[in-house]
């Protein structure tokens, strides 16, 4: 089986075992970055470059052992509408299009604190209102599955992301279904957590009421 149809758990046992490296992992899923995304369209900021680096930054901290946790190193893809500091956070908007956010949202400031590694920022329908990821402003996300079909939306960057298996997991954000729906378009799992579970500081508003990391 190859790296990147493990699961995220298989991820972790391997890196226990040290069947893998933290670099074999994320080199896996820069090359199938490049090698799905022309087609499939799901980032809108790749991060392929940085990934790397930090994956043999955090490969030596590991061996020196002064870095553990039980996600240290696996990859994942985040949604443009959840800031993060020093990389865009577009909401796919032409407004957005360069904002860079000063800080991190509480979901990005806990994966770092796990030191997982960012693979880059996911397509959407912009400022998350659609379900079918057309409606983003810098181009419509593919289902890999078919694509001449829509991902669904307004995650459907993530949910497509993990279907084509450039990343092993996402964060994405459900306001009526904007997680859930792309999942099941995909073919994937997809989880709205219970509302006020998961803090909402840093991600990008659409109803405030309703909205879920």
């Amino acid at each position: 089986m190859e790296i990147i149809e493990l699961t995220v758990h298989e991820l972790q046992e391997k890196l226990k075992s040290k069947e893998l490296s933290i670099k074999d992992i994320t080199k896996a899923y820069t090359d199938r970055i490049k090698e799905k995304e022309n087609d499939v369209q799901a980032f809108v900021t790749v991060l392929t470059d940085e990934a790397n680096k930090k994956a043999e930054e955090m490969q030596e901290k590991i061996d020196k052992g002064e870095v553990k946790g039980a996600f240290a190193g696996v990859p994942i893809g985040i949604k443009d509408n959840i800031c993060t500091k020093g990389v865009k956070t577009t909401c796919s908007s032409k407004m957005l299009e360069n904002f860079v956010s000063p800080y991190d949202a509480t979901v990005m400031e806990k994966i770092n604190d796990e030191n997982m590694i960012n693979l880059g920022k996911l397509n959407m329908d912009e400022f998350a209102m659609g379900g079918s990821t057309e409606y983003s402003y810098f181009y419509p996300t593919k289902n890999p599955w078919n694509l001449n079909k829509v991902p669904g939306g307004s995650s459907g960057g993530s949910a497509a992301a993990v279907a084509a298996n450039m990343v092993p997991w996402a964060l994405g954000s459900d306001t009526g279904g904007s997680i859930r729906e792309p999942a099941s378009f995909c073919g994937v799992v997809g989880l709205k957590p219970t509302y006020g579970l998961v803090s909402r500081y840093g991600l990008v508003a659409f109803a405030s009421s309703l909205d879920q990391c």
